[in-house]
């Protein structure tokens, strides 16, 4: 049954909405957004819309408006002029209000010089002749483009060179109770098969203990994003090179048919969402949960308001940041290891100052590195892992930042040298849907009306077969296309 197409907003409206809606996927009970901002408001009073250029210097848009991140940010920015004389204005943009705020800009001819901006607008802008890839290139091979992730700038990669640069980001894992697995003799989850023979292994649901836990809540990022992470890794795509939808592929169909299976034979009952699929892992109840990096710092004890409540948390808060496994990549029988990656990026204005500009950037990806990952190193993996004579001198460094809000500590320090490589390493398997194709505006269309989590839940609740839910997330995506 084909469900009724609906109008869709103008592409700008789209892709606001789009990224109010992304905030949910990190979000927490003190609604923490995607970007790590936990339980900070955002003053949407504050004029982020009056700023005018600087005269003979650059004008930088930055979403990172939480108040202790906008006062690192301009510490960075005078060590910056006090270095080099050249001035720069600092506006703290909304993430929710930042398309209506460049359509104004453009329209006004005083687009600021450089944007940090998450990876879904980066394609957009450039086909608008919003972003400079000219500029954007000649600063990453000016900085070498070895010394970046192989998957952030493949995401950014058009025939100019790089739409944008990728300055940090997070990939989503598959977390695993290693202990369990040991004691049940049983391989680390890196495939389709070995997670669904583990779940059958593990799930006890008669003692409340499930084999798997994830996101299947209809209307949410969070599912979205989790079920992308499983079709990416069968090589389910968007789109073909063409351009054209492929939804109902074989690799599609055979990734919502494990997905929904896992999901309804082996997760908890009813619908689970960013908060309960974290609680269920936390409280000792699952062997594997699907989450964002964000999830460290609290899986260590370090967070008040989501501590771990397992039974041998209560002696050691930190129990399950030591018994756990992490799986960056993993693979479906017709994929290769895929990774769902969120990336941020420096992305350089067609107006800018260039020379200005890259000799900022410069800067940033060099001495000012290591101050901005420190903003939230959990979930500000860095993009860049070193320079071309100290090829893992940012990596190195990321490992040693503190993180943590009501306690700190290192990441290392609870989950070692082993794992923090594997979350640098699973950066270059980042892949998403429709943005290798040149498919952004598609993209921004799909996470607004978010037409496949509602079938994944139907699918699980045996509404749908696997083979109709492709066809029927085929012909939303085609309606949506055409607009």
């Amino acid at each position: 049954m084909r469900r009724q197409p609906i109008l869709w907003l103008a592409s700008i409206a789209i892709i606001s909405l789009m990224l109010s809606a992304c905030g949910q996927q990190a979000a927490t009970p003190s609604e923490a957004p995607a970007n790590g901002d936990r339980g900070a408001a955002i003053d949407e009073d504050a004029p982020v819309d009056e700023a005018a250029p600087s005269e003979g210097g650059l004008v930088f848009w930055s979403t990172e408006t939480e108040q202790e991140r906008v006062d690192q940010t301009q510490a960075i920015i005078d060590r910056f002029t006090e270095q080099t004389g050249i001035q720069v204005e600092l506006v703290p943009t909304s993430e929710d209000i930042l398309p209506e705020l460049l359509t104004t800009s453009v329209a006004a001819g005083d687009l600021p010089d450089i944007i940090f901006h998450p990876i879904d607008f980066a394609i957009g802008w450039y086909q608008e002749g919003i972003l400079d890839a000219a500029a954007a290139t000649q600063a990453i091979e000016a900085l070498g483009p070895d010394t970046f992730s192989a998957g952030a700038l493949s995401l950014v990669e058009v025939s100019e060179g790089y739409a944008a640069i990728p300055s940090d980001g997070w990939g989503q894992l598959l977390i695993y109770r290693q202990d369990r697995f040991a004691a049940a003799g049983l391989e680390a989850p890196t495939t389709f098969a070995q997670i669904q023979v583990a779940a059958a292994a593990l799930n006890d649901p008669d003692n409340n203990f499930y084999g798997i836990t994830a996101a299947t809540k209809a209307g949410e990022v969070f599912t979205q994003q989790t079920f992308e992470h499983f079709a990416l890794a069968n090589n389910c795509q968007l789109v073909n090179d063409a351009g054209d939808v492929t939804l109902n592929s074989p690799e599609c169909v055979e990734a919502i048919s494990a997905f929904t299976d896992l999901l309804r034979q082996y997760g908890p009952p009813g619908e689970a969402d960013v908060s309960s699929t974290r609680a269920t892992y936390f409280a000792g109840q699952s062997a594997m949960v699907v989450w964002s990096p964000f999830i460290l710092d609290e899986m260590a004890g370090l967070r008040d308001n989501a501590l771990p409540t397992c039974p041998e948390c209560a002696s050691d808060p930190a129990f399950l940041a030591r018994n756990s496994g992490f799986i960056p990549s993993f693979a479906g029988p017709s994929g290769s290891p895929a990774q769902y990656g969120q990336i941020s990026l420096m992305g350089i204005t067609s107006s800018a100052d260039v020379e200005a500009a890259i000799e900022f950037l410069t800067y940033w990806f060099n001495d000012a590195y290591l101050d901005w990952l420190a903003v939230s190193p959990e979930g500000k993996l860095p993009m860049r892992r070193g320079t071309s004579d100290e090829p893992t001198r940012w990596v190195d460094g990321w490992g040693e930042l503190e993180t943590g809000v009501d306690r700190r500590g290192k990441l290392g320090d609870f989950y070692g040298e082993e794992v923090l490589s594997l979350l640098i390493e699973g950066t270059n398997n980042f892949n998403r849907w429709g943005f290798p194709q040149g498919q952004g505006a598609l993209v921004a269309a799909i996470y607004e009306s978010l037409p496949a989590p509602a079938l994944l839940r139907e699918t699980i609740d045996e509404v749908f077969t696997p083979d109709e839910a492709a066809e029927e997330m085929q012909l939303e995506v085609e309606d949506l296309q055409r607009g």
